[in-house]
């Protein structure tokens, strides 16, 4: 093990890097599991996880759920992405925000959504649809399936006066996640919560987060059109 004044998250990744460096693992290569690191390290495995997902936004390991972790073949520069705050964002922009949920039910997972989050088919998944506004006019249709099991009483638990989106980034940590993004054609009920004819060009981003092997949830978001990304590189 390494001496505990040096088992910080930063000195565990500056190891790990020094090993990628050195070529003690190579490109392509498997690296131990986060339970061994940990126990080498005499640190907590959320230190170690830590460390590695660091790396993996540095492009210098590349991170699989049930997969494992390797070092990556092509170690890249990566764009920096965090989950927005939809309410953040609509003020950012000297707008008004409010937020309205549509509907909140246990349902059984769509197929999609359960093999998004890796549940099996009709499981009993909290479903929220919210529709979120600036200025009063309709900023974003948010379809999200929760799992219940992550949450503090259920799903029984209240946000409050928050939205599901602002709650889950306050409270909810998560070890991992993907996120998509494409330009979609509005149907009918998105066309008509976002004011916009059938057929108009949405922006869409889908989202999924996790807890080690534990699934949080799966949203998507379709946007007015007009909406824009920023990210650094």
């Amino acid at each position: 093990m390494i001496a505990p004044a040096r088992n910080g998250w930063e000195s565990v990744r500056a190891e790990l890097l020094g090993r990628i460096a050195r070529r003690i693992w190579k490109p392509g290569d498997s690296i131990p599991n986060e339970e061994d690191l940990a126990y080498e390290f005499g640190c907590a495995r959320a230190t170690v996880n830590r460390a590695l997902r660091d790396l993996a936004a540095g492009g210098y390991v590349e991170r699989r759920r049930k997969a494992g972790t390797r070092v990556a073949l092509t170690p890249v520069r990566r764009a920096t992405l965090s989950i927005p705050v939809l309410r953040v964002e609509v003020e950012a922009g000297g707008r008004s925000y409010r937020f309205a949920e549509l509907s909140r039910a246990i349902e059984p997972a769509a197929d999609l959504a359960a093999a998004r989050l890796g549940v099996a088919a009709g499981a009993a998944l909290l479903r929220l649809r919210t529709l979120h506004f600036a200025d009063g006019a309709p900023f974003a249709f948010e379809d999200r399936w929760l799992n219940p099991a992550v949450l503090p009483d259920g799903a029984a638990t209240e946000f409050g006066d928050l939205s599901a989106n602002e709650w889950l980034v306050r409270n909810m940590a998560f070890s991992q996640g993907d996120i998509a993004f494409t330009a979609a054609n509005a149907g009918a009920e998105e066309a008509g919560l976002l004011g916009v004819a059938p057929g108009a060009a949405l922006f869409v981003t889908e989202r999924t987060t996790w807890r080690q092997d534990q699934a949080i949830t799966a949203v998507r978001l379709a946007f007015a059109p007009g909406y824009r990304i920023h990210t650094n590189l």
